[in-house]
C-alpha cells in the first residue's frame, strides 16, 4: 500500500470519526458500571486505518502484517505505535465504529441486478468414491 493511499484512507476515516463519534457517544446507553478507560497512544482513526490497510494488503494474517510491515515501514505515519497485543485490545473497541464506517462506505444499490445462472462443469466425485461401511 502506498503512502498516498494510506493518507487518503486515514483522512476519510478521520472525517467520518469527526462527525460520527460525537453523535454516537451521545446516544450510547450507560450500563452504570464504571468502565476503565486506559488512554491509548493511537487514535481511533489510526487503529481503523491500520485494520483497513491490512485488508487492502497482500498479507494473509494480521500479526505478520502488523509486526513485519507496520512496525518496519509505517513508524513515520504512526509514531506512537503500541504492541501487537495492545492493538488487539484496541481493535475490540472499534468494532462497532468500523462496522458503521464500512456500512457508510458501501455503494448504494442502483436497482439493477442480475445473476448468472450458467451451469458449472464439475466432476461427479460420487462415481469415483468406493465407500464401504
Amino acid at each position: 500500500m502506498g503512502k498516498n493511499n494510506l493518507d487518503a484512507v486515514f483522512i476519510e476515516i478521520e472525517d467520518f470519526c469527526q462527525t460520527f463519534l460525537p453523535t454516537w457517544k451521545k446516544y450510547l446507553i450507560s450500563s452504570g458500571v464504571k468502565e476503565r478507560s486506559k488512554p491509548s497512544h493511537l487514535s481511533v482513526s489510526e487503529v481503523m486505518t491500520i485494520v483497513i490497510s491490512f485488508h487492502q494488503s497482500w498479507y494473509l494474517d494480521f500479526k505478520t502484517y502488523y509486526i513485519h510491515f507496520v512496525y518496519r515501514y509505517l513508524t513515520n505515519e504512526f509514531p506512537e505505535l503500541v504492541s501487537y497485543t495492545r492493538l488487539l485490545k484496541l481493535m475490540q473497541g472499534i468494532l462497532a465504529l468500523l462496522y458503521s464506517y464500512l456500512t457508510h462506505r458501501q455503494a448504494k444499490p442502483i436497482g439493477i441486478a442480475f445473476v448468472d445462472s450458467s451451469k458449472l462443469q464439475v466432476c461427479h466425485t460420487s462415481a469415483y468414491l468406493d465407500i464401504r461401511f
